[in-house]
């Protein structure tokens, strides 16, 4: 883990690289020292419909969760939300300047009773050389 989940108003495609702002928040998250890379999964989802404060349709967002397994300490906690929210400030601050624009970022655990997992990348990234 974590799975970061970047969700964005549609309007925000045209000034806003969406593309790098997943990869940017992906190597936070991994600088931060506190998740393997062969459990990282960082990726945005469209959201075509909202409504923002007073409805104004210049207004936008982009909300980062970060769900993250469970046993960090909330200050772990803390210190990955704030390096998230850095990159998303850096990474919107012209857009920020032009327009109504909401950013949110929240670090959530995940309840491990009913939370299933497989896969192969640590293996795989160990035998490349990599960090698993």
């Amino acid at each position: 883990m974590p799975h970061i989940i970047v969700e964005y108003s549609a309007n925000l495609e045209p000034a806003l690289s969406l593309r790098r702002v997943v990869d940017k928040l992906h190597q936070t998250a991994l600088a931060t020292g506190v998740f393997p890379i062969g459990g990282l999964r960082t990726r945005a989802e469209r959201r075509d419909i909202f409504a923002i404060a007073d409805g104004d349709p210049t207004h936008g967002f982009v909300a980062v969760l970060a769900r993250i397994g469970e046993g960090r300490d909330a200050a772990t906690r803390r210190r990955v939300a704030e390096a998230l929210m850095a990159t998303l400030e850096a990474e919107t601050a012209d857009l920020f300047s032009k327009i109504g624009l909401g950013l949110t970022v929240e670090v959530q655990e995940i309840d491990g009773t009913a939370s299933l997992k497989t896969n192969n990348l640590h293996e795989r990234l160990a035998r490349k050389g990599g960090l698993a």
